[in-house]
């Protein structure tokens, strides 16, 4: 995909908050998301696929609602909270998502997971205890081409079971 066409005097910026930290960033709006956190925030986790939002390997969250950013323009997520996969955990203390993950073994190449525990972190927030019906929807979009959707959905069921539901 080609960075659009701006030049320097449109190129004002915008402020954004990723993973708690509020960043300037000198680039044109329309920008696409995924280039300025891999780019300009160095944060590698958020994986180019198609570039088109069909592979789901740039997903992110944006105030909590999985997105893909390689479709997402930079003015689109101003004053918005924006969280990658590296703002989820650390390797010492892993999310509940990534642990289930590691538990599970649920990565082979690893290109396409990254994209896939944001959808489900995302999925998780609106709804804790999604059916197997509402996660496969939700994880749909996501292209794995090694092949390892069953031990991903058997991550994504461990953290299911795993969440304290609510007290009536």
């Amino acid at each position: 995909m080609a960075l659009p066409q701006c030049h320097v005097q449109d190129a004002k910026g915008v402020d954004v908050t990723v993973n708690g930290d509020t960043t300037h960033v000198s680039v044109c709006a329309d920008t696409p998301l995924l280039y300025v956190l891999r780019n300009d925030l160095q944060l590698k986790g958020t994986r180019f696929g198609c570039g088109t939002g069909s592979c789901g390997s740039c997903t992110v969250l944006v105030d909590d609602q999985a997105v893909q950013s390689c479709t997402t323009p930079l003015w689109s997520v101003a004053g918005k909270a924006i969280t990658t996969i590296e703002g989820l955990g650390t390797p010492d203390a892993p999310h509940p998502v990534q642990q289930a993950f590691l538990d599970e073994q649920a990565a082979q190449c690893g290109y396409c997971i990254n994209g896939m525990m944001m959808t489900l972190t995302g999925l998780l927030k609106k709804n804790p205890s999604p059916s197997d019906e509402e996660l496969c929807l939700a994880l749909d979009r996501h292209l794995c081409r090694c092949g390892t959707h069953m031990r991903i959905l058997k991550a994504a069921r461990r953290v299911i079971a795993n969440i304290p539901q609510a007290q009536p």
